[in-house]
């Protein structure tokens, strides 16, 4: 009996030991059946040795200044050695506590998932997953998110063999540097940045852990919409990183009492300039294409200078709102029929309808009010907010109505004749001198709210909020401040506003330059032989334009004539009959060519009314040529971007391609200094482009630009109206900064009987050059080799005798200064004499 029992036992246990084998051969032959089968087709993990991941291209103004970012994925490459420590310990205490210790797959947060999934099998609860951070890696770069068991086990394949080719770090740095981490970030570094406005070494232990807490799912976790399970998942993170001993009990609870705190998705953290940064876009996208801008991880310095674009943005709007009152009213925004009985709730609905439109205003203080009452002397509003302001009748006396045939309408005196009850306007906040002060304090008031005395409430009115009617100007403009001596663009306005209208009319809008173009009509005669003392007959002008097109006959602004000028009145009074009397005897090919040697305009007419500025060009063109006028006739190219680097930090593109070995130096040795080439290429004669620059400043001294003169700074320039005043310009300079103006409607009409360059844009001009300069070392022009200067009178251009007043310092070039019994030919047709008077200085154009 007891062998037959032995005998059943041995049977039992060599059965129990040959199934054990049998399983363990059919699980090994399962194995290698599923890693052959699932393994045979897997993406080459050996990709991510050379893992570029999209990030972003970011835009820098010439101080440092972010102006904007591009990208398809918003992330910033970091390198493992730059993380935090206490950043890594967030992540491994959230995610994998093992990481550093398993081989890419966790077998025992494999087998704890596996029956915790058992176990909310009837629950309906979510499946969990046992995905170790290498495990995320390979998900996220290799395979598809969705969750299936045959991806598990494609993931489990691919982990371990990521743990074979790469080592922990490098795995560490592709999963902080890959993942979605919530509000549009990719990555740990740009996710701080987005939450947090700081760099990753920046940041707070309790700002680490949710960052830490996000990856789980980061839309359950926003830290607004979901505040309380945002701060549930931090604080849960903290408690993991105490029991991981990575922080101590007292740093765990003092940070998760610690309130989430996230930088506000309204702020900025760029410095707007939107013109600029446009151009700047599309100058990367011609040189590089959209893959690289938008995921190559550029770094863009450009030339924007910050504190000059504050300025023009601020000074081209404030002319344009000038110009715009000067032309009265136009009426309110929209209009709210307003009924008896209506509640203060459906007003500020209605009200808030029409904000939600979204309409740009162009300046921040500005903002839309609903009219609900007018008296005589001021209108009562409501602002979105359903507060109640006025606005004073001395608040709007300039918004008279403008009538037809360009005239404005009667005074306004009283509220009445601009507003109505139901307007919606724009309006701006304003301090008052006469506001009511508030009462001084008493000694009942000092003690009041004290305990143990008595408390007095005080029945004050506190005094109405004032507001000023403002209007959104249907004139437009531009301005460009440039480096005339290297062409970098150092701001950039293309508009009142971006958001009204990403039309740049400083680089797109081609418009006729009018009285601006002349200097370079009389850039063309000095370089002939004239001299700004030679004389030009100012008389009326008459020419046949062909067969059926009657006869041209041009006038000055003042239709005045004014005899025998000389070159510098006609460039200071802009006199057009003088300018079209030099073009004709000049010819126009040379006109032409100055204006294709000056990148002006090219394939220019040759027709005398081009002479006057009747072509078209952009202020961008305009402003460069201008530059190199006060540069000393060196050829300058606009240019918006000074540097590019790429991910890695080589420089792929440098504006200044001068080559200076002997700049860089290992110490200072007394050295003699390194002399740098100038490639520039010379496009006008230094003496002439001086000749130039002396008689502009003559405009401001003496002449249509005389606005400027209070500066008291050496600053030149030139006007330009174009027929009909449908342009306005000027564009002027100092010794170092070259500036354009430009101003008009964009469907072109007319701004107006009596405005001008002098009266539009000369006033931008001055109050941008006021600031820009302010403080600025004062330069005077420098004059270059060759030039003689010879005092003059300015009105006869002979020289001044003993004891004259009134006299100017005239520019001459060596040898053709006048004589003092100087002469003036007494034709044209002469041309033999013509041209020996000219080439002493001497002569003139009757």
């Amino acid at each position: 009996m007891v062998m037959k029992r032995r005998k059943l036992w041995v049977n039992l246990l060599g059965g129990g030991i040959a199934l054990l084998l049998i399983g363990a051969v059919t699980l090994g032959v399962g194995i290698v059946y599923v890693l052959n089968h699932y393994g045979k087709d897997l993406p080459d993990y050996s990709q991510l040795e050379n893992y570029e991941p999209p990030i972003v291209s970011r835009i820098y103004a010439g101080d440092g200044s972010l102006l904007s970012e591009y990208a398809k994925q918003k992330r910033l490459f970091i390198p493992i050695s730059a993380v935090p420590p206490k950043l890594i310990q967030a992540y491994l205490s959230a995610e994998d506590k093992n990481f550093y210790e398993h081989g890419g797959i966790s077998y025992m947060g494999l087998m704890r998932a596996v029956f915790v999934n058992i176990k909310n099998v009837f629950t309906g609860r979510r499946k969990v997953g046992a995905s170790t951070i290498t495990q995320q890696v390979a998900k996220n770069f290799l395979l598809t998110g969705i969750q299936t068991y045959e991806r598990k086990i494609k993931e489990a394949i691919l982990a371990y063999r990521i743990e074979k080719a790469f080592t922990k770090d490098q795995i560490l740095e592709l999963y902080l540097n890959e993942n979605y981490l919530g509000y549009g970030s990719y990555g740990v570094a740009a996710a701080a940045l987005s939450y947090f406005n700081k760099p990753i070494d920046e940041l707070e232990l309790e700002e680490m852990a949710y960052l830490a807490a996000v990856p789980k799912a980061p839309n359950n976790y926003h830290p607004i919409r979901k505040y309380d399970k945002a701060v549930g998942r931090r604080n849960w993170v903290l408690k993991r990183m105490a029991e991981e001993g990575y922080i101590t009990e007292q740093e765990m609870v003092t940070a998760q009492n610690k309130p989430l705190v996230t930088a506000s998705r309204d702020r900025t953290r760029t410095f707007k300039a939107e013109y600029f940064t446009e151009e700047v876009r599309r100058d990367l996208k011609r040189m590089f294409g959209d893959e690289e801008l938008y995921e190559g991880g550029l770094f863009v310095r450009t030339s924007l200078q910050p504190d000059y674009q504050v300025i023009a943005e601020r000074e081209l709007k404030k002319g344009l709102i000038v110009y715009d009152r000067r032309h009265g009213w136009r009426g309110p925004v929209s209009q709210i029929p307003l009924a008896n009985m209506m509640s203060e709730e459906s007003k500020r609905e209605k009200l808030q309808a029409i904000i939600d439109q979204d309409i740009p205003l162009g300046i921040k203080s500005w903002q839309l009010a609903l009219v609900t009452d007018v008296a005589d002397d001021q209108a009562t509003i409501m602002l979105s907010e359903g507060a109640g302001a006025v606005i004073p009748l001395d608040e709007m006396t300039w918004a008279r109505p403008w009538l037809p045939k360009e005239y404005l309408g009667p005074k306004v005196e009283k509220v009445s004749d601009v507003l109505n009850v139901g307007d919606v306007v724009v309006v701006e906040e304003i301090e008052r001198a006469d506001d009511p002060a508030k009462p001084e304090a008493t000694a009942a008031d000092e003690t009041s709210g004290v305990d143990g005395l008595e408390t007095i409430d005080l029945d004050l009115q506190a005094p109405a909020r004032h507001f000023g009617l403002r209007q959104i100007p249907e004139i437009n403009g531009s301005l460009v401040a440039m480096d005339p001596h290297t062409g970098r663009v150092l701001a950039m306005v293309g508009g009142f506003d971006y958001q009204r209208s990403e039309y740049n009319r400083a680089t797109q809008a081609e418009r006729q330059p009018g009285s601006a173009f002349k200097p370079f009509v009389y850039a063309a005669a000095l370089e002939q032989g004239f001299t700004p003392s030679s004389l030009i007959l100012d008389a009326p002008f008459v020419i046949e334009q062909g067969y059926g097109m009657g006869k041209w006959k041009p006038q000055n602004s003042s239709n005045k004539f004014y005899g025998a000028s000389t070159l510098r009145l006609g460039i200071e009074k802009s006199r057009n009959l003088m300018t079209v009397r030099l073009a004709q005897y000049l010819k126009m090919d040379s006109i032409v060519e100055m204006a294709e040697r000056m990148n002006i305009m090219d394939d220019m007419p040759k027709l005398l009314s081009m002479s006057l500025g009747a072509g078209e060009s952009t202020l961008l063109k305009m402003t460069t040529a201008y530059g190199m006028v006060v540069n000393g006739g060196k050829e300058i190219t606009p240019t918006f971007v000074d540097r590019i680097q790429d991910r890695y930090g080589k420089t792929i593109f440098r504006n200044d391609r001068r080559d200076c070995p002997s700049c860089q130096v290992e110490a200072w040795n007394d050295q003699s200094e390194p002399q740098i080439p100038d490639p520039r290429k010379e496009v006008m004669d230094p003496v002439t482009a001086y000749q130039m620059v002396s008689m502009m400043e003559g405009v401001v001294q003496r002449g249509t630009g005389i606005r400027i003169r209070a500066l008291k700074k050496p600053l030149a320039g030139k006007t330009g109206t174009s027929d009909d005043s449908f342009d306005t310009w000027f564009i002027g300079f100092s010794p170092d900064l070259v500036v354009g103006v430009f101003v008009g409607f964009d469907k072109p009409r007319s701004l107006g009987k009596y405005e001008e360059g002098s009266s539009v844009a000369v006033p931008i001009f001055r109050d941008f050059m006021k600031y820009a300069t302010k403080g600025a070392p004062v330069i005077p022009f420098r004059i270059p080799e060759g030039v003689r200067l010879v005092r003059v009178n300015p009105k006869t251009g002979q020289l001044a005798a003993v004891g004259e007043k009134n006299t100017i310092l005239e520019a001459f070039r060596q040898g053709t200064f006048p004589t003092k019994n100087g002469e003036v030919l007494d034709g044209i047709n002469s041309l033999v004499q013509t041209k020996t008077k000219l080439r002493t200085g001497t002569g003139g154009i009757y």
